[in-house]
C-alpha cells in the first residue's frame, strides 16, 4: 500500500501534509514530492516513471493557479490520480482563492480523469486514497470501515439530544 503525493512549490508543503497525516494513520505508506509541472517537466516524468515502478498504486497531486500538475501527471500513468486544487495564498495571488486551480483540474478532458477534491482539502484527498486502496486490501477495508463507524457512534453521542 503506497501513495505518492505530489505538490509544485514548498509553499504548498503545509496543506498537503494533511494527506500525509491521514494516510499514516491509516498504516499507508507514502512518499511526497515537491516538482513542478512547468518548471521541471522532464523530471516529473522521469519521477512518475519511477514510483510506478516502486508499486505506488495512487497519487495525491496538488497544485494552485493553473494547476497543471494533476493533469499532466493522469498523462503520464494509468495510476488513479487525486487533484487537490490549492488557494494561491502568496504575494503572488492572483486573488481567485483557489477557484481557478479547482476548475483546472476538475475540468480535465475526457478519458484523462483526475478525481478532484476541494480547495486546499488534501485531508479528504488522503481518505480518497485509502478507499481506492481498501478495494485491494481487507485490512485497510477493515480500518476504514471502523474508522466510519466511530464517526457515526460520535455523531450519535452527540447530536441525537441537544438541549437548548
Amino acid at each position: 500500500m503506497k501513495v505518492a503525493i505530489f505538490f509544485g512549490s514548498k509553499s504548498d508543503k503545509d496543506t498537503m501534509k494533511k494527506a500525509a497525516d491521514i494516510l499514516s494513520e491509516f498504516g499507508v505508506e507514502y512518499k511526497a514530492f515537491i516538482i513542478s509541472a512547468h518548471r521541471a517537466g522532464a523530471l516529473l516524468k522521469q519521477t512518475v516513471e519511477q514510483v510506478e515502478k516502486e508499486g505506488f498504486e495512487v497519487i495525491i497531486a496538488g497544485a494552485g493557479l493553473a494547476a497543471a500538475l494533476p493533469g499532466v501527471i493522469a498523462g503520464e500513468t494509468t495510476l488513479p490520480v487525486i487533484g487537490v486544487p490549492l488557494e494561491c495564498v502568496s504575494d503572488k495571488s492572483n486573488g481567485l482563492g483557489g477557484m481557478d486551480a479547482l476548475l483546472s483540474i476538475v475540468q480535465m478532458p475526457p478519458q484523462i480523469p483526475v478525481a478532484t477534491v476541494g480547495i486546499n482539502n488534501a485531508k479528504n484527498a488522503g481518505y480518497l486514497a485509502v478507499q481506492i486502496l481498501s478495494i485491494k486490501y481487507p485490512e485497510l477495508k477493515e480500518k476504514l470501515v471502523s474508522f466510519r463507524k466511530k464517526l457515526a457512534d460520535d455523531a450519535a453521542a452527540t447530536g441525537l439530544d441537544v438541549k437548548f
